[in-house]
């Protein structure tokens, strides 16, 4: 991500924040030239600044405008039940990040407004408790509703479920990235001229998808997973591995894009890639493998997980050229 300053008095300020916490000014973050705006007059809010914390410019100057990631929600959580309003506030922040890398890429966002069965639009929800019992919300995808449970915004609920799930890395924005890999898999994949080299690289997704669910459930993923696949996860369809795929594309490019706006350098080299605009990902995986290593070792001096605990072998680059080319291709 980009590096932001306050528009009054040129202090840095953060993606999240809504104010400058030098001066005072509030921030109105404009996503369509990605920079920080003083919010104010015809600087107007987005209608859920109060309520999610959001620091993004309306679309609009009319009252109870939203923003262009807010546009997108479907429902919001209950603000009347105790905790949903720090949970919403933790998933939107996810939601706008990625809101954030689809505008870098000028990927095409349709609302439920502008395409009421397909477009992209989001479900926060929390577990609802009834008289038997209490019935999950399950995060997933359907027709480009991408429903997200808010308990996974609690950090001892992630790690709990990370743990009884063998995932090494489960984020919000990690939900986020890889429930749309399955939106985007919908309308740049499937029934395009794109659908037989998809199944050369990723396999075929006409395999009973239920079944190969159970299978992986069952079974874990076999021996020798990391040669060919991303994460384990990835191993259990094709749809799956392919959103996996997109999921870490938008990590690396978003983390390029952090470790260039903060001129990192390793081994005299300045990382100075553009992640958003390469057609090519080999300069881009050059710089960010050794970024991933001294961040790993960084996190290992303070008794922390590997920070991004991957391998990007010859197979997991060709799917992500892939996911790059396609990207490209529907801009």
């Amino acid at each position: 991500m980009k590096r932001f300053t306050c528009p009054t008095c040129g202090n840095e300020v953060h993606f999240r924040n809504q104010s400058c916490v030098k001066c005072g000014t509030s921030l109105a973050y404009d996503a369509n030239a990605a920079t920080m705006r003083a919010a104010g007059g015809d600087v107007v809010l987005c209608a859920n600044a109060a309520g999610a914390g959001c620091n993004w410019l309306a679309v609009s100057t009319k009252p109870g405008s939203f923003c262009l990631a807010c546009q997108h929600n479907h429902i919001v959580p209950d603000a009347t039940m105790e905790g949903n309003v720090a949970r919403w506030r933790e998933v939107e922040l996810a939601k706008r990040k990625l809101i954030y890398g689809l505008i870098r890429w000028n990927l095409p966002r349709p609302t439920r407004a502008q395409d009421p069965n397909n477009g992209l639009a989001f479900d926060f929800l929390a577990d609802a408790e009834g008289p038997n019992g209490v019935t999950p919300v399950l995060t997933g995808h359907e027709n480009g509703l991408i429903t997200i449970n808010i308990a996974e915004s609690d950090d001892d609920v992630r790690v709990a479920r990370r743990t009884a799930m063998d995932e090494p890395y489960r984020t919000l924005i990690g939900h986020m990235r890889h429930e749309v890999g399955h939106y985007y898999w919908a309308m740049l994949v499937d029934n395009t001229s794109h659908i037989d080299r998809y199944r050369e690289i990723f396999g075929d997704e006409r395999d009973n998808y239920s079944a190969a669910l159970q299978r992986h459930y069952d079974n874990g993923a076999p021996q020798g997973w990391r040669q060919s696949h991303i994460s384990a996860y990835a191993t259990s369809h094709p749809w799956e591995d392919f959103a996996e795929t997109w999921a870490h594309w938008m990590h690396i490019a978003d983390g390029v894009e952090t470790a260039a706006a903060y001129r990192m350098a390793l081994d005299g080299k300045q990382v100075t890639q553009d992640a958003y605009a390469a057609t090519n990902i080999t300069p881009v995986i050059e710089a960010w493998v050794p970024v991933t290593v001294a961040l790993n070792n960084m996190n290992r001096a303070m008794g922390q997980p590997d920070l991004y605990p991957f391998v990007l072998n010859k197979p997991v680059l060709a799917k992500l050229q892939f996911i790059n080319d396609l990207i490209h291709c529907a801009t």
